[in-house]
């Protein structure tokens, strides 16, 4: 009832714990994206081992654009509702960590009070764009590696991962785009970087070759309509990712059912014929406790009035 009875510290603990195991035979942790609290938990209940938070979906669902518009209080706040609803650990897209080192700084300290297990700051300039969109642009490698260890720094458990996402592969075409993010990325691990992650990989060699480059744990953006290709978890595995993400599926997924149903009310009048695709009241119900919320509810009034 109510919200995750594991303190944030624990579900940092142990994910730290369960992210070591990925370099042996635990295969990588799956991290679906959660566009609410209510899908963080339906992530939970079938059995995911954590629950992304993407800087994109946070930006639509407020009817924006992903490049840099959101605040550090609008994602903090966003992080903490969904965060605070599962047990599992929670991974938050910090942008470009909302400002120069200082601001970095404060953004992970925030992250940390709002009960995240971790977070990615990444080296594009501001205003930042969507890593699968062309026309990007980075910092330099002293601007990105200042950003990591002000991250680094400022956190006060040591658990809650700090990593560093770059997307300078995308800058140049061919190895030496690849080359550029290999070095970028061990920069990253030098300045502090607990994790790495390498956006708009292109194939499976490219990822497994940031996994030779450095040895940290690495994740794997499996976004749709992006630069990279769709692979499965296995594959990912047998390259040695350790995390892998996906970001914007279910709100894409949630979306594409709303437009369809919305069409269907303007054809038909009535959504009857979409029953059948629609989570039963009874399924929600179970998904938020309820029958326990009932329980609790009738357990403290338990008087009579007088007439």
């Amino acid at each position: 009832m109510l919200y995750s009875k594991v303190a944030a510290h624990e579900k940092r603990r142990l994910f730290r714990e369960q992210l070591a195991a990925t370099f042996g035979s635990g295969g990588p942790m799956r991290f679906p994206g959660a566009f609410n609290p209510l899908s963080a938990r339906l992530i939970e209940r079938k059995g995911f081992e954590g629950v992304y938070i993407s800087g994109a979906v946070l930006a639509a669902d407020l009817g924006l654009p992903d490049i840099g518009l959101t605040t550090l209080s609008e994602v903090a706040g966003r992080g903490e509702q969904i965060a605070r609803i599962t047990d599992l650990p929670a991974i938050i897209d910090a942008d470009t960590g909302f400002g120069e080192p200082m601001n970095v700084a404060r953004t992970i300290q925030e992250l940390e009070n709002a009960g995240l297990a971790g977070a990615h700051i990444e080296d594009q300039i501001n205003p930042k764009r969507c890593g699968h969109l062309d026309g990007k642009a980075v910092v330099d490698e002293g601007t990105a590696t200042k950003r990591i260890r002000a991250a680094a720094d400022a956190r006060r458990d040591d658990n809650f991962l700090i990593m560093a996402r770059t997307d300078i592969r995308a800058t140049a075409d061919g190895p030496h785009g690849l080359d550029l993010a290999k070095d970028r990325a061990k920069a990253l691990v030098d300045a502090g970087a607990d994790a790495i992650f390498p956006e708009a990989m292109r194939s499976l060699e490219e990822f497994e070759a940031i996994r030779s480059a450095v040895d940290v744990p690495l994740l794997a953006n499996m976004t749709e309509f992006g630069k990279s290709e769709l692979f499965t978890t296995q594959q990912l595995a047998d390259v040695g990712m350790n995390i892998v993400i996906w970001p914007v599926s279910m709100l894409r997924i949630s979306m594409g059912a709303t437009g369809r149903a919305l069409d269907t009310l303007i054809e038909e009048g009535s959504l009857t014929s979409k029953l059948d695709e629609m989570q039963h009241r009874a399924d929600l119900y179970d998904l938020i406790d309820y029958e326990d919320y009932n329980h609790f509810d009738t357990s403290v009034f338990n008087f009579t009035v007088e007439k």
